[in-house]
């Protein structure tokens, strides 16, 4: 997803779950920051980098492919924008490396989601955020995975888009990044393809470009991890069951329900806008930031100020040693942390070294996050005693 439903659209959820502006602003506005806090972020916040939720491409271009660095992206990816759906999924008759890299596929409904949102339970605003971030992204993102891998998450000339009249036309994907998408001509720019399995250019949905972050569109294509039969992915309804998952999600973190299940969604709370919500969905565009601002407007009576990266940088430099961690970057960075322990624990637990090894941050604290870069650093052979 973009910054039209993780910013715009999660301020209307969260007002709708009955936060006010000022806390609906706070959510929003980390649900967003998990696009921006990269490494080089937080090197020059000095803060740690640990609490990385995302890789610029820069980043990732420099990124080598041996296990430490693609660990290092899987911690990321998978923790934060796509959520693993089944990390005991059943696959026969496969290799032992085929089988964790099939249980990394991404979707909605899943344990993992249950336990990001039980994360967030009682913590800061900031956690709250990132959960509707990651709970919106297993929408928007389903059946890619966040680690690299080409059998996985590639694509091929077999991919056409459902059009509102129910007639079909081929998705023509090229590697220009200069170039805008262009929905009416059904032109996409995506990843250069690349043979390796471990190539970043195979990680996520970069094999489908942009395609599945925009709620419009409705897409079938036949993925080689689901023996080439026909995978139909509808936007425009799944995005709407996302943002009533949120509603629903935000209300048990606020107290007003009791418990937070799978397949539960606020459709009651949003039905009196579903129609409104449903055109904004539907409208062919690749930025409906101005639509969600407006409706989100006239929900609360209040302007929605844009995103702005700078808004509390100053605050978390200026902070002192012992009060960083009470800032709002503070307390975001240690809601990434705990995030991204507990998921690259998951998959630890589960078998599969693709996120490496792992220490349970709810267990050990920062000491945690310190082991494990201790690990990083013998498994790169510069260990000291």
């Amino acid at each position: 997803m973009q910054k039209d439903f993780h910013y715009y659209a999660t301020y209307c959820a969260a007002w709708l779950a009955g936060y006010s502006h000022e806390e609906s602003m706070q959510i929003c506005y980390s649900a967003q920051l998990v696009d921006w806090c990269s490494k080089t972020l937080l090197k020059k916040l000095k803060a740690p980098t640990a609490a990385a939720t995302t890789q610029l491409q820069l980043e990732l271009m420099e990124a080598g492919s041996d296990p430490v660095s693609l660990q290092d992206i899987t911690r990321i990816w998978a923790s934060f924008h796509f959520l693993p759906r089944d990390l005991y999924a059943k696959v026969k008759h496969s290799s032992r490396v085929y089988r964790d890299k099939y249980r990394m596929i991404c979707g909605p409904n899943s344990d993992l989601l249950l336990d990001t949102v039980e994360l967030a339970k009682g913590g800061s605003l900031q956690a709250v955020g990132i959960a509707m971030h990651i709970l919106a992204d297993t929408w928007a993102h389903r059946n890619f995975a966040g680690t690299p891998s080409l059998v996985i998450n590639n694509t091929d000339y077999y991919f056409y888009e459902i059009l509102p009249d129910g007639s079909e036309r081929p998705v023509v994907f090229r590697h220009n990044p200069g170039a805008p998408d262009d929905p009416e001509k059904g032109l996409y720019t995506n990843s250069l393809y690349q043979s390796s399995e471990n190539s970043i250019m195979n990680l996520g949905h970069g094999r489908a470009g942009h395609l599945p972050d925009y709620s419009f569109i409705t897409y079938r294509y036949l993925p080689a991890w689901g023996n080439y039969e026909d995978n139909v992915k509808d936007n425009p309804t799944e995005y709407y069951k996302a943002f009533c998952q949120m509603i629903q999600a935000m209300r048990y973190l606020r107290g007003d329900i009791g418990s937070f299940q799978k397949q539960s969604y606020a459709y009651e709370t949003a039905a009196p806008f579903e129609q409104e919500i449903r055109v904004i969905l539907a409208k062919r565009q690749l930025d409906a930031c101005a639509d969600w601002k407006a409706f989100g407007e006239k929900l609360s009576g209040n302007e929605i100020e844009d995103f702005d990266l700078q808004k509390y940088q100053d605050a978390y430099l200026a902070a002192k040693p012992e009060e960083k961690n009470r800032s709002f970057l503070g307390g975001f960075f240690l809601a990434a942390m705990a995030q991204k322990s507990m998921v690259t624990n998951k998959i630890f637990r589960s078998g599969s070294l693709l996120a490496g090894f792992s220490v349970d941050f709810a267990e050990k604290g920062l000491k945690g996050i310190k082991d494990y870069h201790q690990l990083v650093e013998f498994a790169r052979g510069r260990f000291e005693k």
